[in-house]
């Protein structure tokens, strides 16, 4: 699948104006709470699925099916950002009016961080020949750490503790604002503070992430343009499940057994060809029971049983 400069021009123009909407929608409007965000989520969700029709008309069937293999995977690993996030946003006390910001210049430097990472692990599979084994190492350990419950370490402050370190900061409230003046001096406010936290926190996500993509397709179109589709309704996402976490208690397996199914593909590539098919239907089956499980979970915690 070869994609013509007019293909790459387009999608990054439309991308760009879905992101100029999204801001301009949210001055319009306030979308605050849960019902506006899954709307949100919803309208996110439809626009990915066109564009998947929209690359199979164009390009093939064979590589919209890639695309939703990575688009799925990487909306399921995403949860795991939530999650961060949300724990970040606590440590930083930054309120809720302040969040939709902070996640959308987070989004943003997200994009460009991940066409960067893209475009070096593009080359890396492309010039090395046995590229897929360290990025299916990487991938396989990444979902055992996940297993045993190993998450990125904010609990203890370790990287707000680095980020003040290098960045003066100011005591005064955010007030919505990402720089203060203070004494004559320009000072970053916690809210800049959490805003480098969240960026940060996503590389340290997409570092697994993304080889797991390259699990799925060595295409550099459908690597990226998954991951975009993915990262675009992560600020919507975040609202739906910030508060609904206790409610997927099984979802962090679920992405382990994800990880590791992607990882051990890449790992056996030289010798087995896994379908495209096969890889979506795999990814669709352990959310499915993934979700069932956590339903189950919470049934029987209702009922006051052992689940």
């Amino acid at each position: 699948m070869n994609v013509p400069a007019w293909g790459w021009a387009a999608t990054l123009i439309g991308i760009a104006a879905l992101l100029v909407g999204d801001i301009a929608l949210h001055r319009l409007r306030d979308l605050a709470g849960s019902r506006p965000a899954l709307i949100e989520t919803a309208a996110w969700i439809a626009l990915s699925v066109v564009f998947g029709v929209v690359v199979g008309v164009t390009w093939g069937w064979g590589a919209s099916g890639q695309y939703f293999s990575g688009y799925l995977l990487e909306k399921s690993l995403s949860v795991d950002n939530v999650v961060a996030f949300a724990l970040l946003f606590r440590g930083f006390c930054v309120p809720m009016s302040s969040q939709r910001l902070v996640l959308y210049w987070g989004v943003l430097g997200a994009l460009l961080a991940r066409g960067g990472f893209i475009a070096a692990g593009a080359a890396f599979v492309r010039n090395v020949d046995w590229a897929f084994y360290p990025f299916g190492a990487i991938v396989v350990l990444a979902g055992l750490r996940m297993a045993r419950g190993g998450q990125f370490d904010i609990e203890h402050g370790r990287l707000i503790r680095a980020i003040r370190r290098l960045v003066p900061i100011t005591a005064q409230p955010s007030e919505g604002r990402f720089v203060a003046r203070e004494s004559g001096r320009r000072l970053a406010t916690p809210l800049l503070l959490a805003l480098l936290a969240v960026e940060t926190t996503d590389l340290v996500f997409a570092a697994d992430s993304i080889p797991a993509i390259f699990g799925v397709t060595s295409n550099v179109f459908i690597v990226f343009t998954s991951n975009a589709f993915a990262v675009l309704g992560l600020r919507s996402l975040y609202f739906v499940l910030a508060d609904a976490m206790e409610r997927i208690s099984a979802l962090t397996k679920g992405l382990a057994v994800l990880l590791v199914l992607i990882g051990l593909k890449m790992l056996v590539r030289p010798l087995l060809e896994v379908p495209t098919t096969a890889t979506l239907g795999g990814i669709a089956a352990v959310l499915a029971i993934t979700l069932l499980a956590s339903s189950r979970r919470r049934r029987s915690e209702r009922a006051g049983t052992e689940p």
